[in-house]
């Protein structure tokens, strides 16, 4: 067997080298440049073009958007409707209207617990309305009750290596429970259209508890050699259960799972992954697909990948200058990094102009239970200097700190090294609020989405008329 496997792998080398051989041969057989060397020489006339043309017209209207608008990630451009939450630029986010510290007020919490469980945020998504203690009790019974994964997709599971990104296992995992999908069925036989959003609801609330015990299998497979017990107790709530099969028994983690997991599940409709689910959504692809289009947009490093980004940054500032270093030491090596042409990661925000309140949440739990960790010291001294260096840039409209300079450190401290895995918890927990919305996205019967789209050449012709 081994002998086959050696075999297979040089043979694929062989393949390899002789299809790059044949490309380049093709090459010099040609007297004509071929589509790669004519595609070189266009992209930087074409970037100095749309450049200059930015710069001269950029503030040019097409009704309430500006080009420069639409050249620079649809910042700015309302043209959204997402009713579970809004981020406000100074006030942070609102869920329905309240605040995290609302929430952490109001929210029901675990017997026991401080922090609010995220089956309580879900209901207030979901409803507008703050949920009993025994509405969110009933909620976790739910959830504990559908959490059973199809043997087909343990099985995938089960024979993914171990070196995949849990992100891809994840998505993988995730599109190939919709073999099972009740909108899907329901579409297929010719259901209502005024019934859609019942089988959404079934789909949804199937998918949220089996999250926990996909990323509970992928962990313990990655990084646990298979070893773990993946069982649901129906007398856990919903963050429990997913810490135990973890294979963690820290309370205190536990209660840090509860804050994660509500604090990480909505953040308006306009965030790469929570847009990719509303447009996918709308296409009545099934509720399965539409996240798992959706985390494959969490796993982009400009969104939910930078929490592992912030702790590679902090580890390699730790080599470089030493694992406690002073304010000056600080200074010089953020501004080292700025100069390398390198952001600090952790910090700005698209929207933001202010401390991400999940920021704030997280550094007052880390202040009431792991004050003394060297890692929570070294992040709070770089709150106290970063800010004042990032405002001198022009470039850079936020020089505050965002959630994800804070949840790495607080999942290093219990424990939770694999940094690679982070973006599972945030998966996990993002959830709850596109979800959400995807369930009056069909109750409320919105169309396909389909915006309209224009060429530099026509925006040219547009601005001379």
């Amino acid at each position: 067997m081994s002998i086959y496997r050696i075999s297979a792998r040089k043979g694929k080398e062989i393949l390899q080298k002789s299809a790059a051989c044949l490309i380049s041969c093709v090459r010099l057989a040609s007297s004509e440049p071929g589509l790669r060397e004519v595609l070189a020489a266009k992209i930087p006339i074409e970037k100095e073009r749309i450049k200059n043309f930015r710069k001269q017209h950029g503030s040019f209207k097409m009704g309430e958007t500006t080009i420069e608008m639409m050249y620079s990630g649809m910042r700015g451009i309302k043209a959204l409707v997402t009713e579970t939450s809004v981020l406000d630029p100074e006030e942070g986010i609102r869920f329905r209207g309240l605040s995290i510290p609302d929430c952490q007020k109001m929210l029901p919490s675990a017997d026991g617990g401080e922090e609010p469980l995220p089956e309580g945020l879900f209901w207030l998504l979901v409803t507008g309305d703050v949920p009993t203690k025994a509405q969110v009790k009933q909620i976790s019974r739910e959830w504990a009750a559908r959490a059973s994964l199809p043997q087909h997709v343990v099985t995938m599971l089960n024979n993914f290596p171990a070196t995949l990104h849990p992100m891809a296992q994840f998505s993988a995992a995730i599109t190939a429970l919709n073999h099972d999908s009740k909108f899907a069925k329901a579409y297929a036989e010719g259901v209502q259209k005024s019934k859609y959003w019942e089988y959404v609801y079934e789909d949804s609330m199937d998918l949220i508890a089996k999250l926990p015990v996909v990323a509970a299998t992928i962990y313990c497979n990655t990084y646990r050699h298979g070893k773990g017990s993946i069982a649901i107790d129906s007398n856990l709530d919903w963050s429990a259960n997913f810490v135990k099969m973890l294979g963690y028994d820290d309370p205190m983690f536990t209660e840090l799972m509860r804050l994660y997991l509500t604090i990480h599940s909505d953040h308006e409709g306009g965030n790469v992954s929570a847009h990719t689910v509303h447009l996918v959504g709308s296409a009545l692809s099934d509720p399965y697909l539409s996240f798992a289009a959706g985390m494959n947009a969490l796993a982009g490093p400009l969104h939910g990948l930078a929490n592992q980004e912030v702790v590679i940054w902090l580890q390699k500032l730790q080599t470089e200058i030493g694992e406690d270093p002073n304010k000056d030491d600080l200074r010089a090596y953020i501004t080292k990094t700025l100069e390398s042409g390198q952001l600090v990661p952790g910090y700005g925000h698209a929207v933001l102009r202010k401390t991400d309140p999940r920021y704030i949440c997280q550094r007052e739990f880390a202040l009431k239970h792991l004050p003394d960790d060297g890692l929570f010291r070294l992040v709070s001294n770089i709150y106290k200097v970063a800010p004042p260096i990032l405002q001198k840039s022009e470039k850079i409209k936020n020089p505050w700190p965002n959630v994800d300079a804070h949840s790495g450190v607080l999942l290093q401290h219990y424990g939770m090294k694999e940094i690679n895995y982070y973006t599972v918890l945030f998966g996990v927990s993002r959830a709850l609020g596109v979800f959400s919305s995807l369930i009056w996205d069909r109750a409320l019967g919105l169309p396909i989405e389909r915006p309209k789209s224009l060429s530099t050449d026509t925006l040219m012709q547009m601005v001379q008329k």
